[in-house]
């Protein structure tokens, strides 16, 4: 269960039926600059956007307070609601995706992942972003797992402790291959944390990539504790973000449970390999999930 107090995705939402909303991950706009993309996205008819922080959308040790306020105003004038994603592949080191993270045995890599996030915090701030999502890394060698899920929950604590100055609630998303990769391992990380502001970010595709499926009794199961959502379809088995339509996922019934426990936050579509199409692909999957919700 979550832990006492933990925010809901209903917090600030108008009561009555769930109308669905949709954003889109912007890295899946990988060629394109931040501020078309998010014209685009408005465009298309989303209404909110997993703005992945990277080397050239909005990086945090390069961007100035005016290239956020800028940002601010963009996200504004098209009516978007940001969700803050810290997955940027190569944005602290050039030669390692994903290094270093909160797992790393040295103390200096360790620091700079942990000043990333803070950054990301402020940023987050700073955009009215209400949920900043992150994951855990991979596990390093030599050291237990019991030892690595204590330590990075202590860890995870401190920064919840300082999202919450910020407003912020920070959400955990389990990743294959990663020391957090199943819902089991976010439930084991969230009876360390214990703060009312830590939550999940449920990839619906993962499920079915580490084999937790069907998704709907997963989704029920933590249905208190989504604070953020990625969607895509999914190949069995297999880590791969998918168009609809190409894999495995029943569209209209996971859509049809987050109608069900009342999920009022983002459901944002995170096809980062189709940047090539990005256009397209967003316009594309929108309608498709517009017509697997039916009526509001």
């Amino acid at each position: 269960m979550a832990a006492a107090g933990a925010p809901s995705h209903n917090d600030g939402l108008p009561t009555g039926r769930n109308v669905l909303r949709f954003g889109y991950n912007t890295n899946g706009f990988a060629h394109h600059r931040l501020e078309d993309a998010l014209a685009v996205l408005a465009e298309v008819g989303y209404e909110g956007v997993a703005l992945t922080l990277d080397v050239h959308h909005l990086d945090p040790f390069r961007a100035s307070p005016r290239d956020v306020e800028r940002v601010h105003g963009l996200l504004r004038r098209f009516g978007l609601e940001p969700v803050i994603e810290t997955g940027a592949r190569f944005l602290l080191d050039p030669r390692r995706k994903h290094e270093p993270t909160l797992l790393s045995a040295d103390s200096a890599e360790f620091t700079r992942r942990l000043d990333f996030l803070r950054r990301c915090l402020r940023i987050g701030a700073d955009l009215g972003a209400k949920v900043v999502s992150l994951w855990s890394g991979r596990a390093p060698e030599g050291e237990g797992r019991d030892a690595l899920f204590r330590r990075f929950g202590d860890a995870l604590g401190k920064l919840c402790d300082e999202a919450g100055a910020f407003r912020l609630s920070l959400a955990l998303e389990p990743e294959p291959g990663m020391l957090v990769e199943r819902l089991e391992d976010y439930a084991r990380v969230r009876d360390v944390v214990l703060r009312p502001n830590f939550g999940l970010c449920l990839d619906v595709g993962h499920i079915y990539a580490t084999g937790e499926e069907p998704a709907g009794p997963a989704i029920r199961s933590f249905a208190a504790e989504i604070l953020t959502v990625h969607i895509e379809d999914a190949p069995r088995g297999r880590h791969e973000h998918l168009p609809f339509g190409e894999g495995v996922l029943d569209l209209a019934e996971v859509l049809g449970t987050f109608r069900s426990i009342d999920y009022r936050g983002l459901l944002n579509v995170e096809l980062s390999r189709n940047s090539h199409e990005a256009p397209e692909i967003a316009r594309r999957s929108l309608a498709v999930l517009r017509e697997a919700a039916g009526p509001p």
